[in-house]
């Protein structure tokens, strides 16, 4: 897989049939799990086995790079037992599903901070990204312990030390130090479970991102309604500010 030489650049303008990069803001593991009379964990539980299908469905498609988003900065104030149970889930997925993905060539790479996680979990990222570095699949980034906004403002920091003059400071340098900087810019955000708000998400990256926005839960996202999502974005055309002789 050839990436991008500016990753922070949109393709160019016009119907695209094959997004290069999705993102999925994976909601309604909760919901999903109420609806059944069962604890919230059992849902974020079924939606971590929701994943390797997801990633076969776009691979088949011709995506090379998937962005999940499985744990926001902000998720660290819902109450605590969800939260170890999460952290719990994420490092029994690391052990469990990182070898199958390494079988498959995708490339795991962690999106966010490593600050507030467990130095046993800490180690399973990073010994994660170390055993499929050099694959040459689907990258699949895993936002985990991730914000928006703090990866913009550690990327002002990491700028300012070092030191690099503001003059030289252009899209294509800031979209180089954020923690996405080894993919493109996503094409198509899907979110699941209804709701209509970006999460903090991807902020700087969603500029010219095309959205599809579905009630359906994350655990029960099927391949058909990603198939859909797909050809309703293949069908919409891309400007990015600019005006063809068809608008």
């Amino acid at each position: 897989m050839q990436l991008s030489t500016d990753p922070s650049q949109p393709a160019a303008p016009g119907a695209t049939k094959a997004p290069r990069h999705v993102a999925i803001i994976m909601d309604g593991n909760g919901r999903w799990a109420k609806k059944r009379g069962l604890p919230r964990l059992a849902g974020h539980r079924e939606g971590v086995g929701r994943i390797q299908k997801v990633l076969e469905t776009l691979d088949a498609r011709g995506v090379q790079h998937v962005t999940l988003f499985a744990f926001s900065t902000e998720n660290w104030n819902r109450p605590p037992g969800e939260v170890q149970g999460i952290m719990d889930l994420l490092s029994l997925a690391l052990k469990q599903q990182t070898c199958q993905l390494h079988e498959k060539n995708v490339r795991v790479i962690h999106l966010g901070s490593v600050d507030q996680l467990s130095p046993a979990l800490r180690q399973g990222v990073a010994e994660a990204q170390k055993l499929t570095c050099d694959n040459t699949g689907v990258t699949l980034n895993v936002a985990f312990n991730y914000g928006g906004r703090d990866e913009i403002l550690e990327a002002v920091r990491r700028i300012i030390r070092d030191q690099i003059p503001p003059e030289a400071v252009d899209q294509r340098l800031f979209s180089s130090y954020l923690y996405s900087a080894h993919s493109p810019d996503p094409d198509l955000i899907i979110r699941t479970g209804g709701e209509l708000r970006i999460s903090n998400f991807l902020l700087w990256q969603s500029a010219y991102s095309e959205y599809y926005h579905t009630p359906t839960l994350w655990p029960d996202l099927e391949a058909a309604e990603l198939e859909q999502a797909l050809e309703t974005f293949a069908s919409r055309q891309r400007r990015f500010g600019n005006v063809t002789s068809e608008a």
